[in-house]
């Protein structure tokens, strides 16, 4: 059996195929070859038309099955990820009305903050884990207050892994970790959360019904499967939020299992079996993938909008022609701590890690005279590991202390100086394991048609590439670079 997995960014839409019988990645292939573009008609705004994925999607699956070398007709299986926290709303035909506001959009956060005073702090923090801040529901509540005829329309509100299982089902339905990031969900009572749904005037209707993460969602239907280059019926059995979804493609899946991710957002997430939240929603909790009323497995989830995408701006507007490995050379050519240069990247919407402030990119102490490109590029990569840590000593007041960290050798994982960075300033390894959403989506897709029995055949064929640890005799540069960078931010700040 193949199983097929899709994993739905903001940047580009990706595709893998695992044999099942080896456990290994035997094709892959992303759309568009250049970064998706993301609309900003207003500040802070951020949107993108959910018909664009599914074009996307098209677009993967040809490239994976034309030519012969992988069998369509064995595909046994699909699996979705997709970027968390956005809004779909489509009408009774199953039509988008709007784009959709994407995990990056800041123009909620008001909205969620004041639900958080009004709805009142322990009652959010007990039952939902978190305050609704910039999540789903409070781009939900934006669109009724400024946009009343489009929420007169709402036939079902989704998350964009919703929009694209609808899309290859015919079907609308979500999940309890879909709903746990949309602020959705009661985690107290196991149930849709009032306290949320009342406070913002939500009918209960505009909720899809529930499907498990893992099982039976539906199947590829006939019109679906004509575009895709798929033979009809193939059942989808599985979707998560990209970040929980990375976690399980890297086999983190019990307390104390830590997993990291820096693409276009970055993102460091730990699993806990305790109901636990921070009193400022800086970092939140989420029903995990395996999570269940009698089992509890939450995924703490530090996020920090402003990663790659601060590498990616500096690659179009310093030089065009770079790639993102002459990056990394270059910057490689400065010294640890960019010679007094600081960067803090923060300039990516508002950042649940600084209480949903948006005090955008701050470069400090640049010097016209000794500075160069490479020290902007070197203090860039600090910046973000910075910014990483800052959130991990959040993290380690809920408990959550890394012995080990396990990413995908990908994006900004490439650079060895962010690397290194982020072990000389954690004080623990990293391991590197040749995977990537698409691959976790594929992977979960097995193991919710049941072809793999459990975790140990699910994670069979995944390959740890290296291990990092941490260059102790730099120890205390590395803590001198980040009392520099926290120092910058607590000017900021206050």
């Amino acid at each position: 059996m193949l199983l097929l997995g899709f994993d739905v960014g903001s940047s580009s839409v990706k595709g893998a195929v695992i044999d099942g019988a080896s456990g290994k990645c035997i094709a892959s292939a992303h759309y568009p070859k250049q970064e998706l573009p993301i609309a900003a008609p207003h500040p802070g705004w951020a949107e993108q038309s959910p018909d664009t994925w599914w074009d996307c999607i098209r677009e993967v699956s040809r490239e994976l099955f034309s030519g012969g070398k992988v069998e369509a007709a064995a595909v046994g299986a699909i699996g979705i990820s997709y970027q968390m926290h956005g809004l779909v709303a489509v009408d009774k035909s199953f039509s988008p009305l709007r784009p959709s506001i994407i995990w990056c959009d800041s123009r909620a956060v008001e909205t969620g903050n004041q639900a958080f005073r009004e709805i009142g702090a322990e009652l959010c923090l007990s039952c939902m884990l978190n305050s609704p801040g910039n999540f789903t529901a409070s781009k939900l509540k934006w669109v009724k207050e400024n946009e009343p005829a489009v929420f007169s329309q709402i036939h079902k509100i989704m998350l964009p892994g919703d929009y694209i299982a609808m899309k290859l089902t015919g079907e609308i339905h979500t999940t309890v970790s879909g709903l746990s990031e949309g602020i959705f969900w009661d985690f107290q009572h196991n149930r849709l959360a009032a306290p949320v749904m009342d406070y913002y005037g939500f009918d209960e209707s505009l909720i899809p019904s529930l499907v498990p993460t893992f099982g039976h969602q539906g199947v590829l239907h006939a019109g679906a499967a004509a575009e895709l280059g798929l033979p009809a019926g193939i059942p989808i059995t599985y979707r998560a939020g990209d970040q929980p979804n990375n976690a399980f493609s890297l086999n983190v899946l019990e307390p104390g299992d830590i997993a990291a991710t820096a693409g276009t957002s970055g993102v460091v997430y730990g699993v806990s079996d305790t109901v636990k939240y921070d009193p400022f929603s800086r970092v939140n909790s989420f029903a995990h993938v395996n999570h269940t009323a009698d089992k509890k497995r939450l995924g703490v989830l530090l996020c920090v909008n402003g990663t790659g995408i601060l590498n990616s701006w500096l690659k179009r507007n310093l030089h065009t022609a770079w790639d993102y490995q002459e990056m990394n050379l270059l910057a490689e050519k400065v010294p640890l701590g960019a010679e007094g240069l600081t960067i803090l990247p923060f300039g990516n919407g508002a950042e649940r890690v600084l209480e949903n402030r948006n005090p955008g990119c701050q470069i400090s102490g640049l010097d016209f005279n000794r500075h160069s490109r490479g020290h902007l590029l070197r203090a860039a990569q600090e910046g973000i590991v910075c910014a990483f840590v800052y959130g991990m000593e959040i993290m380690g007041q809920m408990g959550i202390s890394p012995k080990v960290i396990r990413a995908g050798r990908a994006n900004m994982f490439l650079s060895e100086i962010f690397r290194d960075t982020l072990a000389g300033l954690t004080g623990v390894p990293i391991e590197l394991y040749d995977t990537d959403g698409a691959q976790g989506a594929a992977r979960a897709a097995g193991l919710g048609v049941g072809f793999f029995a459990g975790r140990e055949e699910t994670f069979a064929g995944l390959e740890k590439l290296t291990e990092i640890y941490p260059d102790t005799p730099k120890s205390s540069q590395y803590q001198d670079l980040y009392s520099r960078w926290k120092g910058v931010l607590s000017g900021i700040l206050s």
